[in-house]
Formats: C-alpha cells, sequence, structure tokens
C-alpha cells in the first residue's frame, strides 16, 4: 500500500481503500492513516462547539477523536454516504451527546437542559443571519417557543459552569466565596416533586386548576368558593377530589406523588362530611 505523510488528506478512494483493507486485516495502521486525514474536520468541529465554554475544548478534541475511531470501525466501504460524511455526522452525535450528559456541573431538569441546547443553537444561527445578537423574542420566534421557554433555557445554561467556592481574594478585600456561604436549603430535596407537581396541575381542566386555587392558594373555604362559583359545597368537594385523584396519578407515573400526598390531609378534612353524589346547584 501507498504511504503518505502523517495528517495527509486523503482522496475519497483512498479512503475507501485504506478502510476496507483495515476491515479485512485488522490494520490498525490503515484506519490511523484515515482518522489522521481527517484531524481538520475534528479541530473544526470541536471549535464549533467549544464557542460559549461549555466545556474545555481538550476535552472536547478526545470526545471528537474517539468519534472519528468509531466511524472508522463502523463504517462499511461503498456502501451509502462517503465516510467523511458518515464521521462529521458521527462527531456532532457525540459531541452534542458529551455537551448534553457530561458537561453540567449541576444538571438541570431534561426539558430545560435540551432547551438550553436549542436556544444555544438558534442563537448562534440568528447571530450570522442578524449579524448581532438576537432578541430573547427572536430566538423564541425562530424555534417556535414562547419566551418564557428560551428565559429557562438561558437559565439553564448557568448551571453548565460552577464558580470556584473560595475564589482569589478582589481587590476590595472582600471575604473570599467559601466565608459568606449560607445555610443548606431544605427545600432542596423537594425540588424535582414540586416541578413534577406544577406539570400535572397544568394538565388539569381551566375549571378544575381555578378551584385548587381558590382553595389551597387564596385559602377560601368549601362554602365561599360554592358561593363564588354558585355551585353546591358538595360539588367542590367532587371537584377537588376528583382534581386531587389525577394529580396522585400523574405524580405517581413520575415518581413524585409524595408532593401530591401532602396535600391531601386538607382536602380530606374539608370534604369528610360532604355528599360526593350531590348534583351541582
Amino acid at each position: 500500500m501507498a504511504t503518505r505523510e502523517r495528517g495527509h488528506p486523503l482522496a475519497p478512494d483512498e479512503i475507501e481503500t485504506l478502510l476496507d483493507h483495515y476491515r479485512r486485516t485488522g490494520d490498525r495502521a490503515a484506519r490511523n492513516r484515515v482518522v489522521e486525514a481527517h484531524l481538520e474536520m475534528v479541530g473544526f468541529q470541536v471549535r464549533r462547539f467549544s464557542r460559549g465554554g461549555a466545556a474545555p475544548a481538550e476535552d472536547l478534541r478526545q470526545t471528537a477523536l474517539m468519534a472519528v475511531i468509531h466511524a472508522a470501525d463502523r463504517y462499511e466501504p461503498g456502501r451509502g454516504a462517503s465516510f467523511r460524511t458518515f464521521a462529521s455526522r458521527t462527531i456532532e452525535g457525540e459531541l452534542k451527546r458529551y455537551l448534553r450528559d457530561r458537561s453540567w456541573a449541576v444538571r438541570p431538569p431534561r426539558g430545560r437542559q435540551e432547551m438550553h441546547l436549542h436556544v444555544s443553537r438558534a442563537t448562534e444561527e440568528l447571530s450570522h443571519q442578524l449579524h448581532r445578537a438576537p432578541t430573547v423574542s427572536e430566538v423564541a420566534a425562530h424555534l417556535d417557543v414562547t419566551e418564557e421557554a428560551v428565559l429557562e433555557g438561558l437559565e439553564a445554561g448557568h448551571a453548565r459552569v460552577a464558580e470556584h467556592i473560595d475564589p482569589a481574594p478582589r481587590s476590595d478585600d472582600a471575604p473570599p466565596g467559601g466565608h459568606v456561604l449560607g445555610a443548606v436549603d431544605a427545600s432542596f430535596g423537594a425540588s424535582e416533586s414540586h416541578l413534577d407537581l406544577l406539570s400535572a396541575v397544568a394538565g388539569l381542566g381551566e375549571r378544575d386548576r381555578h378551584v385548587l386555587r381558590m382553595r389551597f392558594i387564596d385559602e377560601m373555604s368549601q362554602p365561599e368558593i360554592a358561593q363564588q362559583l354558585g355551585i353546591s359545597q358538595s360539588y367542590v368537594s367532587r371537584i377537588l377530589r376528583s382534581s386531587l385523584a389525577q394529580l396522585r396519578a400523574d405524580m405517581d407515573e413520575s415518581e413524585g406523588s409524595a408532593a401530591a400526598d401532602a396535600a391531601e390531609p386538607d382536602l380530606v378534612a374539608d370534604t369528610a362530611d360532604t355528599d360526593p353524589g350531590a348534583a351541582p346547584a
């Protein structure tokens, strides 16, 4: 087989020949020549995904190099797309997976995590098109989502990199971070359940959400709710019971039933003496 200088570009037919030889003989030297010929593409993808400092460039480079090796191992010469196209897609997929799964100092919920990645890509695309940084409303329109969703994605990005707990002293002699830490927030453990509960509440009908808000947020009694809505107290009780049952079912599906159960005692006390079979007024 002909030899070339390490890292020298290879013609498509040379790549096919080398990878076919590698598949038949297991000669890693042939595979390594193909990998070295695509180092420029690796550098391009690393520069593309390292914008914004989401992860160290060297970590991304190692991930991209391993992706090229995996592409060479899986590629079947003479079938489908060229190796360059196949390798490029493999690198992109591996880098996206790395940024999604391994580059977060603190991992936010999956939905916000993915929204952050969508917002980052949309911001980059719009910046090229508009020749300026896009606004939140422009990113929301580009992704066909609400501005609130874009803001949540941006906020999630702060969880990628954690600041040093004890940074170097500032010029104003402010105390290092380690001396001004607060106490542990006891609500951290319930944060996921809280998010699950919000999602479950959003799945209820408008009437049910309104009655739940009046009872548990506005702290109105059942007679007060019934009087304001012009229905019987027993019908209010039925609405509350069915809504809570739906919340429990949804929370069980997301392994977060504790939040719904915590609200049950108040409701049980309210509805214990009412007739669930009564018709609305």
